[in-house]
Order: C-alpha cells, then sequence, then structure tokens
C-alpha cells in the first residue's frame, strides 16, 4: 500500500468523520426543534390558567360591583321602598360608586374588557409560537431526514444506526377548536 492508498483511506476518513457530524448536527436539531415545542406547550398549560383565574376573580371582582350598584340603584328608584329603605339604599349605592370610582382610577386598565382582550391575545401568541415550533420541529425534520437519505450520508448513517424520524402531526383532539368557555365554568 503506497501513498496513493494511504491518501485514500485518509480521505475516506475524514470524509466520514465529515457525514458523521453533518448527520449528528442534523440530529441533535432535530432535538433542539423539539425542545422548543416542549417549552412552548409548557408555556401555554402555564399560561393559559392563569390568565383564565385572573379574568375569572376580576369579573368575580367586578361583576359583585356592579350587581351591588344595580341592586342599590334598583332600591332607590324604588316607589314601593319606604324613604329610611331609599335613603339607605342611596347612602350605600355612594359607597359604592366610590369604590367604582377609586377601582378605575387605581387600576385604570383592570377592566373585564381589557383582561379578556389580553387573554385572547396571549392564547393567540402562544398558538402562534406553538405552531411556529412544530414549523420548525417539521423542518429539522424534513432535513435529517434528507441527510439520512441522500449519498453518501446515507451509508455512514445506517452503518452507524442513525433512523429516520416521523414528522410533527397534530392527534385528532387537537384538532378540533378548544373550548374556552369551558374553563370559565
Amino acid at each position: 500500500m503506497g501513498w496513493i492508498g494511504i491518501g485514500l483511506l485518509v480521505f475516506a476518513a475524514l470524509a466520514a468523520i465529515t457525514i458523521y457530524n453533518s448527520v449528528v448536527g442534523c440530529r441533535n436539531a432535530v432535538g433542539n426543534a423539539e425542545s422548543s415545542i416542549d417549552v412552548m406547550l409548557k408555556k401555554r398549560t402555564d399560561l393559559i390558567p392563569n390568565l383564565v383565574a385572573s379574568v375569572k376573580q376580576y369579573m368575580q371582582h367586578e361583576a359583585g360591583l356592579l350587581e351591588k350598584i344595580t341592586s342599590l340603584r334598583a332600591t332607590a328608584l324604588n316607589p314601593n321602598a319606604s324613604m329610611n329603605e331609599r335613603i339607605g339604599a342611596e347612602s350605600q349605592l355612594s359607597g359604592a360608586l366610590g369604590q367604582l370610582r377609586v377601582a378605575v382610577e387605581n387600576y385604570p386598565d383592570l377592566k373585564a374588557n381589557q383582561n379578556f382582550l389580553q387573554l385572547q391575545g396571549s392564547l393567540n401568541e402562544t398558538e402562534e409560537q406553538i405552531s411556529a415550533a412544530r414549523r420548525a420541529f417539521n423542518a429539522a425534520i424534513l432535513n435529517y431526514n434528507n441527510c439520512l437519505d441522500q449519498f453518501p450520508y446515507n451509508i455512514v448513517a445506517s452503518m452507524l444506526g442513525f433512523q429516520r424520524r416521523d414528522f410533527f402531526e397534530i392527534a385528532e383532539s387537537e384538532r378540533k377548536t378548544p373550548d374556552i368557555k369551558q374553563l370559565f365554568s
């Protein structure tokens, strides 16, 4: 075996190492993309209940205060109520309206419609991030699988036991539109 044989052997070894490193890089990109999906799904599972609880809590506060104001107003305007009842209702109504003004002045952004808009915006943003992570995952899978199928990568990959990966496909249960309303019950 002469210098040419040694040169060919070194070239083949370097080519195999390069191919191996490329396939490992593609496999690691798949793992990274898969991890991104996990991160986004975790974000969604953490985000939705917290936002729903926040909206529910504020809605209860707002609903309670508004129901109190509505009830007191009805009592104050009720022609069948005694004068003492109406005066008492007016006094309580003034206090309740003061509470409402303080809440609005101190927390001008704490309005039910703003909370719903925030919830809707956060849900949309999270779903878009999950969708983007899934697209990145499928792109990484495509690159990895192409690596395993292309010559001469396929030779080295099959010798070293690299296996094709499946694309991300959503489960049938995820194809349905989520029922956010059920979270409020």
